[in-house]
């Protein structure tokens, strides 16, 4: 960069102790397996109320019924396949409900539990889904960024994301959410090691479902944890019972106040389990035993949140309603959006991508237009 600003050089030449990047021996527990709470030093929640608790529900128990009815309308022939969040709701949910209005979230593929506490319309997150458009929603109005399909490249987007709203003197935080998968990817490596050098104000928050579609984390890395490789690049590394609201929600704002704050980036893990195929085109009973799908299914997030508010009264016949009311008014939103909707004229694929395109882009433009039109002339069969 030539423009003299002061944000493009390292903020800080100190080389950071690595016994302070660490993560801990194990996963950030506060609400354990049986539903109680036990304080752990560092990651208070005396900030979180008894409307907060009733409101990490709600979006638990919505996000999963929504999720369903998407594989729903997939199975009916309305998208074209679907990832699910099934047993990842508190790593997303508590994720996000730390962050601040002016903050951004850069998603992978999998976020509708993040996307429906920004305030997402879950119906417009569909048409990618679908194939009739990126998105249906404006990613400025609710600072969540367009699905990314492509295996961990939104680190590299939040990461620079993160660098402008430095250079503007902006107090956001950017989220960049992938999976354990893409911890094999370049991107987020680049990502990690260019936030950290430039003290980037930007959290990786890295769901560790156990498989990058039949792979499990044993092939993934040799390393002790995901969080482990924080100490690589320099900055702390997070980890926490993903299937733990409570605990994701105090790691991530733990993480999230050092970004804001000019401490830089830090990286979380939270340790959790998909549930569910990785989309709807997978079988993973090809590659997971039934054993231990009824080892994780023990220590479902949702069953886990619901003793605690059983035993605290947070829970009553009052809420599981507005629960079902919203539930139902989103899949009515869903299924307008969504069903018989047509598809985009394929030649948008190269509308605002170059300023000056090459001459290869006007080949394959070309190529396309010659396709189709052929496909147009073919008799169709009755």
């Amino acid at each position: 960069m030539t423009d003299g600003k002061t944000a493009d050089k390292p903020s800080s030449g100190l080389v950071p102790d690595p016994s302070t990047l660490l993560p801990p021996d194990e996963p950030i527990q506060i609400l354990d397996d049986d539903g109680r709470i036990n304080a752990v030093d560092g990651y208070p929640i005396d900030d979180l109320d008894d409307e907060d608790f009733r409101a990490l529900y709600r979006h638990m128990v919505v996000a999963r019924r929504i999720d369903k009815q998407a594989i729903n309308l997939q199975r009916q022939g309305q998208l074209g396949v679907y990832a699910s969040l099934l047993g990842q709701e508190a790593a997303q949910i508590g994720g996000a409900y730390a962050l601040a209005p002016q903050d951004w979230v850069f998603p992978s593929y999998r976020e509708m539990g993040t996307a429906l506490v920004r305030g997402v319309n879950p119906g417009q997150m569909l048409h990618q889904w679908r194939g009739t458009w990126l998105s249906g929603y404006d990613p400025y109005e609710f600072r969540f960024g367009l699905l990314s399909i492509p295996i961990g490249t939104q680190a590299l987007h939040g990461t620079g994301f993160a660098m402008a709203a430095k250079f503007d003197g902006s107090d956001a935080v950017v989220m960049a959410y992938f999976g354990d998968g893409a911890t094999s990817e370049g991107d987020p490596h680049e990502g990690m090691n260019f936030a950290a050098v430039f003290e980037a104000p930007v959290v990786f928050f890295v769901q560790n479902n156990q498989y990058a579609i039949s792979t499990p984390l044993s092939e993934q890395t040799k390393a002790p944890t995901i969080a482990h490789k924080a100490v690589g690049y320099g900055m702390p590394g997070l980890r926490c019972d993903g299937n733990d609201v409570l605990a994701s929600y105090a790691v991530t704002k733990r993480a999230v106040e050092r970004a804001r704050s000019g401490g830089g980036p830090s990286l979380i893990e939270a340790v959790t389990y998909r549930m569910e195929a990785h989309t709807t085109a997978d079988d993973p009973t090809r590659y997971r035993s039934a054993e231990e799908m009824e080892e994780w299914q023990r220590r479902d997030p949702i069953a886990r949140f619901e003793t605690f508010m059983k035993a605290n009264g947070l829970l009553d016949d009052t809420i599981k309603t507005e629960i079902d009311n919203e539930v139902e008014k989103l899949a009515r939103i869903m299924r307008e959006e969504i069903y018989e909707a047509p598809h985009g004229d394929p030649m948008e694929l190269f509308e605002h991508v170059y300023v000056d395109p090459g001459s290869m882009f006007d080949e394959q433009r070309e190529m396309l237009r010659r396709e189709l039109d052929a496909a147009a002339e073919t008799p169709q069969e009755s």
